[in-house]
């Protein structure tokens, strides 16, 4: 048993001893080397009228003009009611070109068929 304990006590005392490096610290030679030239790096001076060539001079648009009601409103309403197509119109033009019927019957037509039940197909064996 004593060679246990004379064991342990050397590993706790080479533990104690041993809580600093024995090697010297080494710098870093590319790194100093790159914060040196970093350090004495000078940026170039810009000219103030760099920009000259490269950047268009701004200029604000104009304002738009506020919209302005014509001066003889009733006359150009007139004008307006008279140009509306009428009912009468329309029964006109209606006999002179292609009919609803002739089309294929009209609005009601139309509802009828989408209303209709659809007919499945019938595969071919």
């Amino acid at each position: 048993m004593s060679s246990v304990r004379l064991l342990t006590q050397l590993s706790r005392s080479a533990r104690g001893t041993r809580t600093f490096s024995s090697s010297a610290t080494r710098q870093d030679l590319i790194q100093n080397l790159y914060i040196r030239e970093l350090k004495s790096y000078k940026s170039p001076v810009v000219a103030k009228d760099a920009h000259v060539g490269s950047v268009k001079v701004f200029t604000s648009p104009t304002a738009p003009k506020p919209p302005v009601l014509p001066a003889d409103l009733a006359a150009e309403l007139a004008a307006y009611d008279a140009a509306e197509p009428t009912k009468a119109d329309v029964e006109a033009v209606k006999h002179t070109g292609l009919s609803g019927e002739e089309v294929g019957g009209g609005a009601e037509a139309f509802l009828s068929f989408l209303e209709a039940d659809v007919k499945p197909a019938e595969a071919h064996h």
